[in-house]
């Protein structure tokens, strides 16, 4: 009975640590693309042409609709 018991509890915590996991695995992914993307003092700056837009090796900024944007 008692071994039964402790299987159930091993098993439980497992599935915990599992969702834990993913959960973390997860949130870091979305903070990796959301603070990647991040370029401060440059996106939405207006422009009129791409001079007009700082230069920032290793990011590829050009003047589009009006605003300085990263090229990909």
């Amino acid at each position: 009975m008692i071994s039964y018991v402790l299987d159930a509890n091993r098993k439980n915590m497992a599935k915990t640590l599992n969702y834990v996991y993913v959960l973390i695995l997860f949130i870091s992914i979305f903070l990796s693309i959301t603070v990647y993307g991040y370029i401060p003092g440059i996106v939405n700056k207006p422009c009129k042409t791409d001079k007009d837009c700082p230069k920032k090796p290793p990011h590829n900024i050009r003047c589009r609709k009006g605003q300085c944007v990263e090229i990909l």
